[in-house]
């Protein structure tokens, strides 16, 4: 048929023969159960087939490079298009890396920028004007009389070579002398420079004094040096007679301040006044990734690492006795403090002053040191006091001189602790030159009025999208600008319409969530306006509030009216009813699913008519109301132990002097549409806080006024959707400590002990027990050239990581690769009689993580799989019963079910008198929440502001954004019968508190690996 894609016999991964009729030009959601399957059909099934047949159609020599695809597990796929994936990996990790060259949209702006801006002058914000040949002989030949200068024409600007073939061509036009590196040479056989360094040369074209009838002179050499110099001259002026009784400074002729030095000259841009000329500009005068655009003091980046006052000195109500000066501790017997005792002394201040009470002078002498004076510093040295006479460079000196010679990993982390990245003081953090940040654009055609690229990369999309519908183009703009400025509005439409309205252009794509990149690039495809492609999509509402939901539904169903069919793997409620045709897997997870359930219209999904008996699948009581996360009574939410844990005045990022409290002993979730800045918030200023308070780590918060409560609370835990590892050597097994307890467990076994297996045989990172033909990895990397890199099965292991002998050694008739592809549910039976390893397995059960397998590669877990792992591994540990749990949208990537289970260990944990605080979207755990607060109204600069701190009830009503959906899901029916599964927490600590990880040292870091 060609209107379906047919699969039959789907039996890749956990799959249990599926078959299916998928229509065409539709959209399609797979459903199901986490760990049902629904990656294995869409991803490892459907879009491995056709990235495998787009393999075949290409010439044998094209793949020859490419190396073989193995044929997923199917029977017969018939009807596929061109398949594109879109998938939730990170864009890119580069800093350079940022929304604007993502989406290409920089590009664009760099064009126009180049082709249609007008140019001013940093210094001064006149406009830069062209200088005509006359103008240039004209202002030469009006210095004052009896000024010395020399014509210079400029051949070589910041390359590195030898230039002796230059120098002998010039030589051979007739010219003696040239300046290099600001040095005037006469030209000699065989002259040659540096080749290794970095040149400027320019031909000296002339020397001449000024005076009566020198213009006829000076316009031949200045037409010689515009010729050889590309356009421009340097007139060096050497000598400028004395000015006038009555005068200033320097000699002026026409208009032009003449003092010794260089005066540039151009057919260029030039702002003659200030003595400025710019290059023609190109699109890589914009470019931050170009020398030509970059900064040179921050090399682009836009940020620089800089001392932060508030961090060396934290608290300046103490004195330097009692530590006030965070970064020198309290006073010891080491060099620094000798030296400060003499400062001290000399500038009228003790030890025993508090900091705030010094004076400018001495708080200046204090941190930033004082310069070129010396001081005598007394200096203990074996018993016996040496008096030296020396400079004092201050306590950011100190740190500065740490930091610069850091012969260490620990010091350098040291000195970072009191610096924060701080926008680069030269452009501003614009990125850019000061030439290419003085190229405007606007309709008030100044300096001021006008908008440079990098204001404009940092207007939020929508304040974007709105500024370029009130530009107004004329003439020769209107006809070069106005077909880039359309190509632009375009591109921007479709980043809105996928709910990312909040973002900026100068946004580092290293910090976009998955979902977010994912809507990325769904926004970039709709742009290309493709048809007959099948696009595979994996979650892409992930990060994204309901009030967004209704844009991204609505940008999928434009590309499926483009005349494409698109593949969504999704669990969100409004994506499954917008759909076309759902697919549902299950029943269970792991090797309980993978089995077609329903295939059809969402309202036949929902259908639940019939004999009266339960629906096999979870999705459809879920969709048809038969089951609901339960929705706590009001008078069932927790009030708390009566403590708060009290922050004022967040103002990092788009934070607009937030206050918040959240009640220490409650499920407090934190809402708000995305950009608002609820991580800002928590992940950003919170955490960092907590942190360094109680485990000393070094990150440095946002800014932030004052912090309460903190002693109410004896440790914080972090639990973000950061990957447990890079490579596919991380697993889930070694990264909850598991993996070293199955390895002792082989180790133990008779037939280990014969033949003299201790437990860094059953390491797979270490020679002895791997194979080593892929180094224990299970997997081969193909260098895919032009194509990205895919990972293929090992030949000699067949993805079982160990050689035959280490596999010879069985447990309960298992060997060590079998007990690690096992699924933790599987394992938890198998491996029940071990008491240390069975209580680990049942922590990653009780989080809902009962089907992935003990060995899977970390880098095929979801955002939400790396964080319950995380959650597990904590709850493995003795709990304090005063400690708070930070997660950041936990249920992503999880079914209704999923969310339910999730629930109940959240509330567990409260329930032992810990506090737990919740970056969420999804309207279920709002719902279940003690406390909320609501960030808002809406994303970027439009954000930022507390809108509501109370119950669940309470934000029903208020004028919020989320309002509305919270409401809608308190009034959502059911739930009341469900079999809720209670959790005893204590039945999972493993009562060793230690950091369980592989103790085998690997001889292939991961660093090299990724």
């Amino acid at each position: 048929m060609d209107d379906s894609i047919l699969i039959r016999g789907a039996r890749e991964h956990n799959l249990q023969g599926v078959d299916l009729d998928i229509p065409r030009n539709e959209l399609v959601v797979v459903t199901g159960l986490s760990g049902s399957g629904k990656s294995s059909l869409a991803f490892d099934t459907i879009y491995a087939e056709g990235q495998r047949r787009y393999m075949e159609s290409l010439s044998s020599y094209a793949r020859q490079f490419l190396g073989v695809m193995e044929r997923p597990d199917v029977d017969f796929i018939d009807g596929l298009s061109p398949v594109i994936a879109i998938e939730q990996k990170t864009v890119s990790r580069n800093p350079r890396s940022t929304v604007g060259t993502v989406t290409e949209i920089y590009d664009f702006l760099r064009l126009l920028y180049a082709r249609a801006a007008e140019a001013y002058s940093y210094k001064s914000g006149r406009p830069m004007r062209r200088q005509s040949d006359d103008e240039i002989i004209d202002a030469i030949a009006a210095f004052p009389e009896g000024t010395r200068v020399q014509i210079l024409a400029p051949v070589v600007r910041g390359r590195k070579g030898h230039y002796r073939d230059l120098f002998e061509q010039v030589a051979k036009q007739g010219f003696s002398r040239v300046r290099a590196d600001g040095e005037v040479r006469e030209i000699e056989k065989g002259m040659q420079l540096d080749r290794y360094a970095i040149h400027d040369v320019e031909v000296v074209v002339d020397r001449l004094v000024v005076k009566d009838g020198i213009r006829p002179r000076v316009a031949q050499a200045a037409e010689i040096a515009l010729g050889m110099g590309g356009g421009t001259l340097i007139a060096q002026v050497d000598r400028v007679p004395a000015p006038p009784a009555d005068g200033g400074g320097g000699a002026a002729a026409g208009g032009v301040v003449v003092e010794p030095g260089d005066v540039l000259f151009s057919r260029h841009l030039t702002a003659p006044e200030d003595g400025l000329s710019y290059e023609d500009p190109s699109p890589n005068t914009f470019s931050f990734n170009s020398p030509y655009g970059a900064c040179p003091a921050c090399n682009g980046l836009g940020v620089r690492k800089e001392i932060d006052p508030g961090l060396v000195v934290p608290d300046d109500a103490k004195t330097i006795a009692q530590g006030g000066v965070a970064a020198l501790g309290k006073p010891k017997d080491v060099w620094v403090f000798s030296q400060l005792r003499a400062v001290a002394e000399v500038y009228g201040f003790d030890f025993e002053t508090p900091v705030r009470d010094l004076t400018d002078a001495q708080r200046g002498v204090l941190l930033g040191g004082a310069g070129d004076e010396q001081f005598d510093i007394a200096y203990k040295y074996k018993g016996r006091e040496v008096v030296y006479q020396h400079r004092y460079g201050g306590v950011y000196g100190h740190v500065q001189h740490t930091l610069d010679n850091a012969s260490s990993k620990t010091q350098r982390q040291w000195a970072e602790a009191f610096m924060r990245l701080l926008p680069c003081g030269v452009c501003g953090g614009g990125r850019l030159k000061p030439e290419s940040l003085s190229y405007r654009i606007g309709n008030t055609h100044t300096y001021e009025g006008d908008q440079s690229i990098a204001d404009l990369v940092q207007l939020d999309l929508r304040a974007l999208r709105a500024w370029f519908e009130g530009l107004e183009l004329e003439g020769r703009q209107e006809t070069i600008g106005g077909p880039v400025v359309k190509e632009i509005c375009e591109r921007l439409d479709f980043l809105l319409n996928v709910g990312l309205d909040y973002l900026t252009l100068d946004r580092p794509a290293r910090t976009l969530s998955g979902g977010e990149s994912q809507r990325i690039r769904l926004a970039t495809q709709i742009g290309t306006q493709l048809t007959g492609v099948l696009y595979v999509l994996d979650e892409p509402s992930i990060g994204l509030h309901p009030r967004d939901n209704a844009k991204l539904i609505a940008s999928l169903t434009a590309l499926r009216d483009l005349g494409n069919s698109v593949l969504v793997v999704e669990h969100d409620r409004e994506m499954i009813e917008a759909a076309d045709f759902v697919v549902d897997l299950g029943p269970g997870a792991g090797e309980y699913g993978g089995k077609l359930l329903a295939a059809g219209p969402p309202s036949q999904i929902a259908d639940v008519s019939g004999d009266g008996a339960p629906p096999a699948s979870l999705t459809t009581a879920y969709l048809s109301g038969l089951r609901a996360v339960p929705t706590p009574a009001p008078d069932e939410r927790r009030k708390g132990t009566g403590n708060v844990l009290r922050l004022e005045g967040a103002r990092g990022h788009n934070l607009k002097d937030v206050t918040v409290e959240v009640p220490l002993g409650t499920l407090t979730v934190v809402t708000g549409v995305s950009g608002s800045g609820k991580s800002s918030l928590v992940n950003q200023t919170l955490a960092p806080i907590l942190s360094s308070h109680f485990h000393n780590a070094t990150a440095v918060p946002l800014p932030y006024r004052e912090i309460e409560g903190l002693e109410h609370l004896d440790k914080t835990i972090v639990i973000d959707q950061s990957p447990i590892g890079r490579t596919p050597r991380s697993n889930p097994a070694t990264y909850t400590g598991l993996f070293t307890l199955i390895r002792d467990l082989f180790a133990r076994l008779p037939e280990s002990e014969i033949r003299g297996y201790k437990p860094g045989r059953f390491s797979f990172n270490v020679k002895g027990g791997r194979c080593e033909t892929c180094k224990g990895a299970g997997i081969v990397k193909l260098e895919m050239n032009f194509l990205p890199d895919v990972y293929v099965e090992c030949e000699t292991c067949k993805g079982q990581r160990y050689n035959a002998e280490t596999l010879a050694v069985r447990y309960k008739g298992k060997n060590i690769a079998e007990v690690l592809d096992m699924p933790v549910s599987e394992a938890l039976a198998f491996l029940g009689a071990v008491p240390r390893i069975a209580r680990k397995l049942r922590t990653l059960d009780a989080v809902g993580l009962g089907y992935i397998r003990l060995g899977q590669q970390a880098t095929t877990l979801s955002g939400g799989e790396a964080q319950r792992i995380k959650l597990s591994k904590e709850l493995s540990r003795p709990g304090t019963g005063q400690t708070l749990y930070i997660l950041d949208e936990p249920t992503t990537g999880l079914h209704f079910e999923d969310v339910r289970h999730l629930l109940i260990v959240l509330q567990a944990l409260v329930d032992k008198g810990n506090t737990v605080l919740v970056i969420e979207h999804n309207m279920d755990v709002a719902k279940q929440a003690d406390w909320v607060l609501d960030l808002g109204p809406e994303g970027g600069a439009g954000g930022g502001h507390l809108l509501y701190a109370g119950p669940p009830e309470g934000l029903a009503d208020a004028d919020s954004p989320t309002a509305p959906f919270l409401a809608e899901e308190l009034a959502r029916a059911g739930g009341a019968g469900l079999d809720v599964r209670p959790i005893d927490l204590d039945a999972l600590v493993s009562g060793d508190d230690d950091d369980d990880t592989d103790d085998v040292e690997e001889d292939e870091p991961e660093a090299e690996e990724a």
